[in-house]
């Protein structure tokens, strides 16, 4: 499987809610042994190997440094490399349509306006790739600026603990979907309501 966790390059962007992928694919580094990252496809790579029953899960974990609206000219190089299949590819990005902390794991589809994901599916061919969503929520009402203000904004001290728990949750969801395979994934992971402690 190839991991792809979509973000902007650079310390400018670093903590932004736009890089909540680029957060998710260094969590699992951490996770999982802490591989040396490489430079290729447009992109940083690293590859890791997850114990299990009958034998150990490798992935790849990818992060274009491309900028956002042209991820898919990272994606599409490696997911070759790799000989992988669009569903064998998860998409990892932040997702203004759910609430602060809601995590949703999808299996194609379309953009919902989100750069990122537009640029894969042309770069792919197709949308028939896994996404896992990271909801950060929209701006408020009283937020001064457009979406595009608000995505590259970081976010506030009082939302730290629970974006904290959204990504170990997220890192729970990538390695429950690699173990169980999407649809137990799924049915987990999509029933699964942020905890009382991270609202």
């Amino acid at each position: 499987m190839l991991v792809v966790g979509l973000g902007n390059p650079g310390q400018r962007y670093a903590d932004t809610r736009h890089n909540v992928g680029f957060r998710l694919i260094d969590l699992i580094a951490e996770r999982w042994g802490r591989p040396v990252f490489r430079e290729k496809f447009k992109g940083q790579y690293a590859s890791v190997e997850l114990a299990q029953p009958g034998g150990a899960a490798r992935l790849t974990l990818l992060k274009p440094l491309t900028f956002m609206n042209l991820s898919g000219e990272s994606v599409q190089p490696a997911m070759t490399f790799f000989k992988e299949t669009p569903p064998s590819v998860l998409v990892v990005h932040d997702e203004l349509d759910l609430p602060l902390g809601r995590l949703m794991l999808k299996q194609g589809g379309g953009s919902g306006g989100h750069n990122g994901l537009k640029s894969v599916s042309e770069r792919l061919g197709t949308p028939n790739y896994t996404r896992l969503r990271l909801g950060i929520g929209r701006p408020p009402a009283d937020f001064r600026g457009d979406v595009a203000d608000f995505v590259l904004e970081g976010f506030p001290p009082h939302e730290q603990s629970t974006v904290d728990d959204l990504l170990a949750r997220a890192a729970d969801a990538v390695e429950l979907l690699a173990q169980r395979g999407l649809e137990a994934a799924m049915n987990q992971v999509n029933r699964t309501k942020p905890s009382a402690t991270a609202s």
